[in-house]
């Protein structure tokens, strides 16, 4: 029998996301008491919390949300454990090249740096280990379909090149996962299906991995 275990942040009022972004606002806007329903209203950018950019994010003409083929993100994953990795630290192509084998045409790569600990604090957004731009020009030649990650984005400073490669390889980017240490194996079935949000560059996601039971 399978479980679940959710990868997913919390999305409530004022959650912290980056300076640029629009803020967070989660509001009752009908209540039981007033008219006889509960109904919020929410206000957050497409990229709040655990999120998915479509290749629009950072390409001219690129796929937006709803032209995604969703095989891209929802399907068996490789769970690459890069938790040792310091706050600042670069991850390189030498730390991805001993799961070399499952890097491959099509696949769901995720690496797990605990960083999500870090999370709501305001160096959650600046601190992590960062993606430099030779690995996310690695990753795009290796034409895998999706990467993920448990930090906000990939690179804090040399965020345009490294989107820029990652998301111009027609790459889905899963960003802001959270307790990827608690899937017991390296292979997992994941999923993290966007909002079908028209013409537009990314969506907020509820991101699960699917095990057998016991197993955590």
């Amino acid at each position: 029998m399978n479980t679940f275990i959710d990868l997913s942040l919390d999305i409530y009022e004022g959650a912290p996301t980056f300076a640029n972004d629009p803020e967070c606002h989660v509001e009752a806007y009908h209540t039981i008491d007033s008219l006889g329903y509960n109904m919020t209203r929410l206000s957050l950018s497409t990229h709040q919390g655990t999120h998915l950019d479509a290749p629009f994010h950072f390409v001219r003409g690129g796929k937006t949300v709803e032209q995604l083929d969703l095989h891209k993100c929802i399907g068996e994953a490789l769970l690459i454990d890069l938790s040792h990795k310091q706050p600042k630290e670069a991850l390189r192509v030498e730390d991805f090249l001993p799961f070399e084998a499952g890097i491959v045409k099509g696949a769901r790569v995720i690496y797990q740096t605990d960083w999500d600990r870090q999370f709501p604090n305001p160096h959650y957004f600046s601190d992590f280990p960062y993606m430099t731009l030779e690995l996310a020009q690695w990753l795009a030649s290796r034409e895998i379909g999706m990467i993920g990650m448990d930090v906000p984005t990939p690179n804090p400073v040399d965020f345009d090149p490294v989107h820029q490669a990652l998301l111009g390889a027609e790459m889905v980017i899963v960003e802001g996962l959270a307790n990827l240490r608690h899937i017991p194996h390296n292979r997992f079935f994941f999923m993290a299906a966007p909002l079908k949000i028209k013409g537009r560059d990314g969506s907020p996601v509820r991101a699960l991995a699917m095990v057998e039971e016991g197993e955590r």
